[in-house]
């Protein structure tokens, strides 16, 4: 499945204009609205990945790709709400208990078990998203996001684990290419950016294979399953 996801970002004879509409989006997303639509994109890959279509989704019907990557953005945010409480009361614990400043025992104590705890609930919040926005993906209802029934089954499937695992890859080796690439100022960086958004839809297309492979997903003409409920 390695060597498929990365090659399928090159099977649209539009995969030139995919990739660097895709890279623009991205290095725009500090507007906001082309964050969205980069995670629409990426939920339209999951989606036609999952019915077993070979061919990336292109860009179009922005408004859609918008919606439904802002959806994708609320799924995330209230995934990662946990860690990211966790990761202030912890902050507020250990400075509570340091002593006029001063790094003590018991303040220490909060601030290693602050980021052990921290740390554990992240990875387990990076582990179980993808599955969510799956879910959400091939349901078209935020809910399924949080379907503890069919992620619980999911998340303890060796198919899911070893995607997970894959996809994982992928976006590490990604991740040091770009950190590679900023030691050559501006330009290192934009470069970047277009190799972690490819690497992105490599992911998140093994994850929707392996969602479809344990699912049986059929595949319908109609990429975007119709809305059967706003949450």
């Amino acid at each position: 499945m390695l060597t498929e996801s990365l090659t399928y970002v090159r099977n649209s004879d539009d995969w030139v204009k995919n990739v660097l509409i895709g890279g623009i989006l991205s290095l725009l997303g500090f507007l906001i609205v082309p964050t969205f639509l980069v995670i629409g994109y990426l939920l339209r890959v999951v989606r036609s990945s999952m019915r077993g279509d070979e061919e990336p989704p292109a860009f179009d019907e922005w408004g859609e790709m918008a919606v439904d990557g802002l959806k994708g953005f609320v799924i995330g945010l209230a995934y990662g709400f946990v860690p990211i409480v966790l990761a202030i009361v912890f902050a507020v614990l250990t400075g509570v208990t340091a002593n006029g400043g001063n790094i003590g025992v018991v303040s220490g104590l909060f601030g290693l078990v602050g980021v052990l705890v921290v740390f554990v609930t992240a990875l387990a919040v990076a582990y179980a998203l993808p599955a969510g926005l799956a879910n959400y993906a091939e349901t078209g209802r935020m809910g399924a996001a949080f379907d503890i029934g069919m992620l619980r089954s999911t998340l303890t499937s060796g198919t899911y684990a070893t995607a997970w695992l894959t996809a994982f890859a992928v976006f590490l080796v990604a991740g040091l290419v770009a950190g590679a690439l900023n030691v050559v100022p501006i330009l290192g960086t934009v470069v970047g950016v277009f190799v972690t958004f490819y690497a992105a839809v490599a992911g998140y297309y093994i994850i929707g294979r392996a969602w479809g492979e344990m699912h049986h997903v059929p595949m319908r003409d109609d990429e975007m399953p119709e809305e059967r409920a706003a949450i």
